[in-house]
């Protein structure tokens, strides 16, 4: 531990003003995909009803706490992204803050500074500093946490692990897994092992976080009658997940996301490569590597993510993983100081790899949320709307989720009135010709790409993997906007695509003539 370390009140005042810099031109997006399908949604019956139960949305069961932290933001500021973006940095900054601390506890002050610049500037992380989500914020109460657990200060492991899962369930993983690793350490040789009166303060402390969410699942039952989520959304993520073949594959995904997704191979590869180097010496000594109990506490955490998240969640989104890629980043820098003579070079290499990832989409299939794609998608969906709503306002629209949110709920950002919408779940061949069928029920169609689709894809010719996406990961390929046309029988009147993205306005001929019977109308 360094002899002198920054304050983290400088430290967070630092990051916060960095990390609003970096985001100006983000500042004013309206909403995005789940901001727009249930967190802002609930943080806005909060704000508007106080209750902690949405009814403007299915509930989910998430915990409140980021969800008030926004409707008490909203109340105080008004009800704007402005002031809900702004809400979500200030808990970005405090999470970064949370990784130097750690970083500085394991390993010192130049390790801290570096894992947290590569943090901030990990593509995922970047991209999540601005959304209304909760991941973020529950990850960085968990560093936070797993500080304390390291300084063996169990008051304070009680509170942040409980803060936590108050603001995302799966945050109870950490604790658990630490409570785990607490009782391996009980067959240790005694060398290792805590004593017992430690071991059990720890144990205590790690165990309190299930009373506020065990008190917090209580409530939501009492209130809708289930527990963990809408029957829908436990479906979804964890009845219809529990196959081994897909765990496998989802455990597979989740390791990649943890050390490779985005260029996070980069400092994964510069890890494995530096350690073929000997350490480098200060003074007659090797400079310290992070202790083997220490990167011992960062497996079993990452350990208990990934096979956890493999075997629930129907998507398998990479900020889920937000709460472990940041202790492999850690590890990653730490190696590269120790090792490395000209290690800052490569910590800049790291960084620069990272910064490109926010503009250049993978040969794979990824979620825009994690990198700069949400903004065209948002662009995108700002200016087909705007020009469905100026030229067909009366009429009924046939789209998809979450075009159908943004279309009936003027305060998402996209229109200034609520337009009709006729919902199918996406632009399939299957959906699309039953929708066909009953074609006099909408006017005209809000199309667009549900999922990012690259040009030149990594694994197009290996048609096995794509059945096995279709199957366990709900994949399915949209039709391109002249085949909708073609079929649905109307024409392409507006269209816009940008990096794999696209959206198209599709007028239907009865559509046609029924404007053109409104403007020849005395």
């Amino acid at each position: 531990m360094p002899s002198r370390s920054l304050h983290p009140a400088l430290v967070f005042a630092v990051i916060l003003v960095a990390v609003f810099l970096l985001h100006l031109p983000l500042l004013q997006l309206p909403y995005f995909w789940d901001e727009a399908g249930y967190y802002v949604p609930a943080a806005r019956d909060i704000l508007l009803t106080g209750s902690l139960i949405p009814h403007s949305t299915p509930s989910n069961a998430h915990p409140p706490l980021v969800l008030a932290w926004l409707a008490l933001w909203w109340r105080c500021a008004g009800y704007a992204p402005l002031v809900t973006r702004s809400a979500m940095m200030v808990l970005a900054a405090f999470s970064l803050t949370g990784v130097f601390r750690l970083a500085e506890r394991v390993a010192n002050t130049q390790v801290a500074i570096a894992s947290t610049l590569c943090t901030a500037l990990y593509p995922v992380f970047f991209a999540q500093s601005s959304l209304a989500h909760v991941d973020l914020a529950a990850a960085g109460l968990t560093f936070w946490g797993l500080t304390a657990y390291l300084e063996d200060r169990p008051v304070s492991v009680a509170i942040w692990f409980s803060l936590a899962c108050l603001a995302k369930e799966t945050a109870i993983l950490a604790p658990a897994a630490l409570t785990g690793w607490e009782f391996v350490q009980r067959v240790l040789p005694p060398v290792t092992r805590p004593s017992q009166a430690t071991a059990l303060r720890r144990i205590l402390a790690l165990l309190t976080p299930l009373v506020p969410l065990i008190g917090w699942y209580l409530y939501h039952y009492s209130r809708t009658g289930y527990v963990l989520g809408n029957p829908e959304f436990f479906r979804y993520n964890v009845a219809a997940t529990l196959s081994f073949t897909r765990f496998l594959l989802a455990l597979g995904l989740r390791l990649w996301q943890s050390f490779g997704y985005l260029h996070l191979w980069v400092p994964t590869l510069g890890m494995l490569l530096a350690m073929l180097l000997p350490p480098r010496t200060e003074e007659g000594q090797e400079r310290p590597r992070i202790t083997v109990p220490v990167q011992m506490v960062f497996l079993v955490v990452l350990a208990a993510y990934a096979i956890a998240m493999a075997l629930i969640g129907g998507a398998v989104l990479a900020r889920y993983m937000l709460s472990v890629v940041p202790l492999v980043i850690i590890v990653a820098v730490s190696t590269l100081w120790r090792r490395l003579r000209f290690w800052p070079i490569a910590v800049g290499m790291v960084a620069l790899a990272f910064i490109a990832a926010w503009f250049w989409n993978p040969p794979y299939g990824f979620s825009p949320e994690d990198n700069l794609a949400y903004r065209g998608y948002i662009e995108l969906h700002q200016e087909g709307e705007r020009f469905l709503e100026a030229r067909y306002p009366m009429s009924r629209v046939l789209t998809a989720w979450p075009a159908s949110d943004e279309l009936t709920r003027p305060w998402l950002g996209y229109t200034t009135r609520p337009m009709r919408v006729v919902r199918i779940e996406d632009f399939s061949l299957d959906e699309v010709l039953s929708s066909a069928d009953f074609r006099s029920n909408f006017d005209v169609a809000l199309a667009f790409s549900t999922k990012y689709e690259p040009p030149r894809p990594l694994l197009d010719h290996w048609e096995k993997w794509e059945k096995l996406k279709t199957r366990f990961f709900g994949f399915h390929r949209d039709l391109p906007p002249a085949a909708l046309a073609h079929i649905l029988g109307g024409r392409i009147v507006f269209a816009d695509a940008r990096k794999g993205q696209w959206i198209a306005v599709i007028e239907l001929e009865h559509a046609e003539v029924q404007n053109a019977a409104i403007r020849v109308r005395p």
